[in-house]
């Protein structure tokens, strides 16, 4: 088989993960009522069914893709597919909460060894820049694809089967992983990877996990004393980590990929990006929903536009990039995302959703342009046998930028609408807007009329005033991008060193 040929099938198999992990993101929402009704979970056990996966997730991926530099990326990758399978299989029948979380758990853990796999194989396989960026918008497409396809899968799946079903469609993608991936992906690690710092491990999950519940529990509850402590917490472990790794000889986590600074704008910029994107994401289909009274299905059919959007981005961007300078495409993309959030600073209470879909399409096709290009500055700058650290911190900085972006845009809209409602509403009606609408059903007609008036009002100004500190963050981290990312890029030498020759 030709290799150019070899190479775009082995991206497709590399697609695969990718986009199962992005389906398995949305899907679950639908499948919720019906396995809350099966199940019968308390409040808490639900929340830990939603969040333990993405705080799993995000815990091991520094680990897991340190771990594939040493092992091998194909190896950790087709273990992963093992586990994420058979996990999935635990997930579809289990008969209680407790061993439904243990399940999702144990498919972040999957998850954790699947993502900076991909990224870094792609790294190993395309090697030509601009093939390589083609690659990267492919694996992104699959992504943004995934986020779509999950509503329609999972509607589909729930009204024909019961909502285990939503979490066996993993099986036989991961089957085919399975059987292709030894076949077509090449292998790749460090060849000189040094010895394993069990003590390394610990701290960098110490560090990380408090970092990630805390950041999720203020974006559910708002801030307080304990989500603060054990932010701060995981944070004074970090600083030990990375003492630690000054250290070592071998150290787990190679701080040098820090030094370049287009390895660590790219990072802060996709981070930054993100954080917008999800944000905005948490807002929108409430608004759809609840203020302009769209179904649920409805409001994700105005959502798709931004999916393509998304998609066209990825494209656009490793085309466009053969021609011009990668900075200026990246400040553009996040250029245009910000005027995406201007254009819901005007938003008001009769606007329609063609207004709203269209400034979010912006924003999806703006920081799909941007995330595009950094993924792949920041493997390319890194060395090769690096490829699955550096992936893994690009993924670890997606998942707390989507993290941060619930919780500080989330945060500004919730105090915003708080402060907007009359002090006689009700503590339901005060926490959410689908609270309001709640209480307004067991009240008068009057009464009702006037709690929704203020309440969407309020939830309206709350949007405008995050869709401002949307586009003030963007605009500045384009104007960052342009400033920071002018070096050329290469391809970076991999950096032999005869054993036992300390870094």
């Amino acid at each position: 088989m030709a290799g150019g040929r070899r190479d775009w099938l082995a991206l497709a198999v590399l697609v695969l993960p990718v986009l199962l992990l992005s389906v398995d993101m949305t899907v679950l929402g639908f499948a919720l009522p019906y396995l809350s009704e099966d199940l019968g979970p308390t409040a808490a056990e639900q929340l830990w069914i939603v969040d333990i996966y993405s705080f799993v997730l995000g815990g091991l991926l520094v680990l897991m893709g340190t771990l594939g530099d040493r092992i091998g990326r194909r190896r950790l990758l087709l273990c992963g597919a093992v586990a994420f399978g058979a996990a999935s299989v635990f997930a579809a029948f289990a008969a209680s909460p407790g061993l439904l979380i243990a399940a999702r758990a144990l498919l972040g853990v999957g998850g954790a060894t699947l993502m900076p796999s991909t990224l870094g194989l792609i790294r190993t396989i395309f090697t030509d820049p601009g093939r390589r960026r083609t690659a990267i918008a492919v694996w992104g497409a699959g992504f943004s694809g995934g986020m779509a396809l999950g509503p329609v899968l999972g509607g589909w799946l729930l009204e024909h089967f019961w909502w285990g079903s939503v979490f066996l469609i993993n099986v036989p993608v991961m089957l085919v992983l399975l059987a292709l991936g030894p076949v077509l992906l090449p292998e790749a690690q460090d060849p000189r990877p040094g010895r394993f710092d069990p003590v390394s491990a610990l701290l960098s999950l110490a560090a990380i996990l408090p970092v990630v519940y805390g950041i999720k529990r203020f974006a559910q509850q708002g801030p307080d004393a304990l989500g603060a402590l054990v932010v701060v917490a995981g944070a004074l472990l970090g600083v030990v980590f990375v003492r630690r790794q000054r250290a070592l000889d071998d150290p787990m986590l190679d701080l040098r990929l820090f030094r370049d600074r287009r390895f660590s704008a790219s990072l802060l910029t996709n981070m930054l990006g993100v954080f917008s994107l999800v944000g905005l994401l948490v807002l929108l289909p409430q608004h759809l929903q609840l203020v302009l009274g769209r179904s649920p299905v409805v409001a994700a059919l105005w959502l798709l536009p931004t999916t393509a959007a998304g998609i066209l981005g990825a494209f656009a961007a490793a085309r466009l990039a053969r021609h011009v300078p990668v900075r200026w495409l990246v400040g553009g993309g996040l250029l245009a995302a910000a005027a995406g959030f201007g254009a819901l600073v005007v938003t008001g209470l009769d606007t329609g959703p063609g207004v709203l879909v269209t400034a979010l399409t912006l924003v999806g096709f703006g920081v799909s342009v941007s995330e595009t290009l950094t993924n792949d500055l920041i493997v390319t700058v890194a060395p090769a046998e690096r490829a699955g650290a550096a992936s893994a911190i690009s993924e670890t900085g997606f998942e707390l930028g989507g993290a941060l972006g619930t919780a500080v845009l989330g945060s500004i809209a919730a105090a915003v609408y708080r402060s907007g409602l009359p002090a006689g509403a009700g503590e339901a009606a005060r926490e959410t807007l689908g609270g309001a609408v709640a209480a307004a059903a067991a009240l008068p007609p009057a009464q009702a009329d006037t709690l929704l008036a203020a309440a969407k009002t309020a939830f309206v100004h709350g949007l405008q005033v995050s869709a401002v500190a949307g586009a003030v963050l963007l605009t500045y981290t384009a104007v960052q991008a342009m400033v920071l990312l002018r070096r050329p890029v290469e391809a970076a030498p991999v950096q032999q060193r005869p054993a036992g020759v300390p870094r």
